[in-house]
């Protein structure tokens, strides 16, 4: 595969011929001038991540415009920051395609026409992105929906990790690449001297190997995936080597403390270390760096935001916040090399008064007016009614309506699939996990439904991902397990410790929270955890699941039962003991959602209650204590799970468990 070169498309109507060799001269005039002293060069660059398709700032699952996020609002600070510099690249780091209401009208429903552009490069294009990278869940509508996307965006793509699946090979190898490792992005600069010279900024992209988990289905025999790490220390010489002044890492990668592994997913600490690699713009996790929350990893300045010295940044999420790094340069010989750097973030939103910081621009909502006006009314047709409230406030620490009603429907669909089947005997159970329980997203990212007529976009606030649904075969030991590993979820409880503990581990995603229906458990949460995030087993002789019960009596270990769940899920997603895609025994065509939507259509009217058939088990002299959103305050009275302690005034709430 050639080596592919981006000059950046003209913007303006050429100039005569003539004019341009004038200008040629006067500048190499400039040129000679100032060769006798020292040459800087400063360069700027921003990156977007993990949009997920919020290019305009409305919040769908509400109905209503946000000043939290979208790319309409981050847009303003991109043009803010373009005015501050001469020199400035602008890139994505992918989770583009894939993440909102208008994602999934748009791939489903009204895909872009032969050969015209995404409605979000469309955006982009206007916004004069450089390139961009390809993010974990850009593959969750196929390869053939994100290639198309991809070739019409008008701007280079990259991706070096992913390759062919056509056996053997190493990282490096171009000829198996799936899409165009890097690119040598040409662009006339100008130094601080005001002279003009041709700067190579080469760009390689990587993705989180675990997509091969995720989107099985998508991707298995067409392609594989290869080490972050491994394949940046194969690709960043020959970028050098290709004559790039600066490369910039894009990692659609996190950052986490403590030892990375080979194959890991959030490779980010030891990218930095990778030699060659002058800046890292990265994200997946959607957090915020440089931030507080980084303040003790290891080889961080915050205050330059720097990992091992490389600048870096990761701008949340959903166009919440802008990454900027400058860049200083030294003319050194015929190169140049950086002599120093930063990294920051621009927030569009301050949590701490609550008040937009900056104004949406307008041009982004008229790109994109026909397909978001669509969208909303998708989103506001009626399917069913509930007869009372249904929210997430306390899905973390009490059995849920908002997540049983996912189980019920999954339930449901699961035993029609499976009726006439070898497997229609096995006993059905059902696995599901509250999404939106505020965390990083912040204290208004609740599911929060209120009593009366269920739309569209209900389903969607109650199921916000794509997945499909799945059926795995499993022994009530692997069903234990299963919850075992989701019971990592709380921190440990010391009996003897403070009267006020907190119980749940924010780190913990609560979407690898499940809980499972058509069984009954309790969780002892003075027990450290059976395992680790990463699936492995470190407590071998801690149980915190406890009396495991299906029909009344102590679930059969050997007995087999079907478990309903999502695509995600059965192929390993979330490293949770014995599920790794091979034990599928149904694979729906429809999503969850749809799913979903099936059952409330069938049912017309629900009464969502939770059956109780899971709680956490107190600790006498011990008050547990975990934080949700102030919105939760206004349910209390319809719910006997937790009590308020206080109302904390910055849209949470201190609460604890009612035993």
């Amino acid at each position: 595969m050639p080596l592919k070169t981006f000059p950046r498309p003209p913007r303006a109507t050429a100039r005569p011929l003539a004019f341009a060799l004038v200008v040629s001269l006067l500048f190499g005039a400039s040129g000679l001038l100032s060769a006798s002293r020292a040459q800087t060069m400063k360069l700027r660059l921003l990156q977007t991540t993990d949009l997920h398709m919020n290019l305009v700032n409305h919040d769908y699952y509400q109905d209503k415009p946000t000043d939290e996020y979208g790319l309409a609002k981050t847009a303003t600070l991109i043009k803010a920051a373009r005015g501050e510099a001469r020199n400035v690249l602008l890139f994505d780091n992918g989770d583009l395609l894939q993440g909102s209401p208008l994602g999934d009208l748009v791939a489903r429903a009204r895909p872009p026409a032969e050969g015209q552009p995404h409605p979000a490069h469309r955006v982009m294009r206007a916004l004069g992105y450089d390139a961009a990278n390809i993010g974990n869940h850009d593959f969750n509508f196929g390869l053939p929906f994100l290639q198309r996307a991809i070739a019409n965006a008008g701007f280079p793509y990259v991706n070096a990790n992913i390759v062919l699946d056509a056996g053997g090979g190493q990282a490096g190898d171009e000829a198996r690449q799936a899409f165009t490792p890097f690119v040598l992005l040409e662009r006339r600069f100008t130094d601080e001297a005001g002279a003009t010279h041709t700067l190579k900024v080469g760009v390689v992209g990587f993705v989180p190997p675990q997509v091969m988990q995720w989107d099985r289905q998508h991707l298995l025999g067409r392609v594989v995936a290869r080490d972050i790490v491994e394949t940046a220390r194969a690709f960043v010489p020959r970028l050098k080597a290709a004559g790039a002044d600066v490369v910039v890492a894009i990692a659609h990668s996190g950052f986490e403390r403590g030892e990375t592994v080979f194959f890991a997913e959030n490779a980010v600490a030891r990218l930095a270390e990778v030699p060659g690699v002058d800046a890292i713009l990265f994200g997946h996790s959607h957090g915020e760096f440089p931030g507080r929350f980084f303040n003790a990893h290891p080889k961080v300045d915050l205050a330059r935001g720097t990992i091992n010295g490389v600048p870096a940044v990761m701008p949340g999420f959903w166009g919440s916040h802008l990454g900027v790094v400058d860049l200083v340069l030294e003319k050194a010989g015929a190169t140049w090399k950086v002599s120093d750097a930063r990294g920051e973030l621009r927030a569009v939103w301050d949590r701490a008064t609550r008040k937009p910081l900056v104004a949406a621009d307008p041009a982004v909502a008229s790109l994109v007016a026909e397909e978001h006006a669509a969208t909303v009314a998708h989103m506001r047709a009626q399917i069913a009614e509930a007869a009372t409230p249904i929210h997430s406030f306390f899905a973390q620490v009490a059995d849920d309506p908002s997540v049983q009603l996912v189980s019920l429907a999954q339930m449901a669909y699961a035993k029609k699939a499976l009726a006439g089947t070898p497997h229609a005997g096995l006993p059905v159970l059902s696995a599901a996990a509250p999404f939106k329980t505020g965390g990083r997203q912040g204290h208004g990212y609740y599911t929060d439904i209120p009593a009366g007529p269920i739309a569209l976009r209900h389903v969607a606030d109650l199921y916000i991902y794509p997945n499909t649904l799945k059926v795995v075969k499993l022994t009530g030991a692997q069903v234990r397990e299963w919850l075992e590993m989701s019971a990592g979820q709380f921190n440990r409880i010391d009996p003897a410790g403070a009267p006020e503990q907190d119980l749940v581990n924010a780190a913990f995603p609560s979407f690898n929270f499940d809980t499972l229906d058509g069984v009954t458990y309790g969780i002892d949460v003075t027990q450290p955890a059976r395992y680790d995030p990463r699936g492995k087993l470190v407590a071998p002789e801690a149980r915190r699941i406890v009396d495991l019960r299906f029909d009344g009596r102590p679930i059969d270990e050997a007995a087999s039962f079907a478990v309903v769940t999502n695509n995600y899920r059965a192929n390993g997603g979330g490293n949770f003991p014995a599920l790794d895609g091979s034990r599928v025994i149904l694979d729906a065509p429809d999503e969850n959602r749809e799913a979903l939507v099936m059952y409330l259509r069938e049912t017309r009217r629900v009464e969502p209650t939770a059956d109780g058939n899971w709680r956490i088990l107190p600790v006498p002299g011990v008050k547990l204590r975990f934080t949700a959103g102030s919105g939760a305050i206004a349910h209390l009275p319809r719910q006997r799970a937790a009590r308020l302690v206080k109302d904390q005034g910055d849209g949470s709430a201190l609460f604890e468990l009612a035993h």
